[in-house]
């Protein structure tokens, strides 16, 4: 009996040892793709901080044309179509928002989705996906772009007439109005209540 024992213990060693084999394989390999999944998420939110960073620059830029050009310009109800920028300093924050996030931007312009305009951005990460298993990881770099939407929240009533008050009616159901003759510096409302800025679907 003692023998019997001693022999099945021999066959079951092995089988042991290639289930602990499989099983250390099996759990660096779910490390190695955690670690990638880690990466690309990275990316995609640097990528989101970007672009988003680019058309809340344009944003503002709207902003502070259309408040110099209320009472100045009969042009200033453009304005409120969301596309009278130039977008100079949108590049510029784009970046500024990757390297925050430990990324470079790779890929940067202007986009248009469903007819707002917006900025679109690809950056790859600066940090790698690590040592793993997966041979190549150790250098591997993520990647992942997105795109940002600049959209007027508010309508122009077809009559508006740019030297008389218009009343502007927005998201929400919010009303506010306008006169050119009377309009002074910190009369507009919050950028966030004119212009929505959000990531495209």
């Amino acid at each position: 009996m003692t023998a019997r024992l001693q022999g099945d213990h021999g066959q079951t060693l092995p089988i042991y040892i290639w289930m602990t084999g499989i099983l250390l394989f099996v759990a660096f390999a779910f490390f190695a793709f955690a670690q990638a999944a880690s990466a690309r998420n990275g990316a995609q939110s640097a990528a989101d901080a970007a672009a988003l960073a680019a058309a809340q620059d344009a944003r503002d830029e709207l902003m502070d044309g259309l408040e110099l050009s209320i009472g100045n310009s009969d042009g200033w109800l453009d304005w409120f179509a969301g596309d009278d920028f130039t977008g100079a300093g949108a590049r510029g924050a784009a970046d500024a928002l990757a390297a925050d996030n430990d990324s470079t931007v790779i890929g940067f312009g202007p986009d248009e989705v469903n007819g707002f305009p917006g900025f679109w951005a690809k950056i790859e990460t600066t940090y790698t996906v690590g040592d793993s298993i997966i041979p190549g990881t150790e250098s591997k770099h993520a990647r992942a772009e997105a795109t940002a939407v600049i959209k007027p929240r508010c309508d122009i009533p077809p009559s508006a007439d740019p030297e008389k008050p218009v009343e502007f009616k927005c998201d929400g159901g919010e009303f506010f109005e306008i006169d050119p003759d009377d309009f002074e510096e910190g009369d507009l409302p919050d950028a966030s209540a004119l212009f929505s800025v959000h990531l495209a679907d």
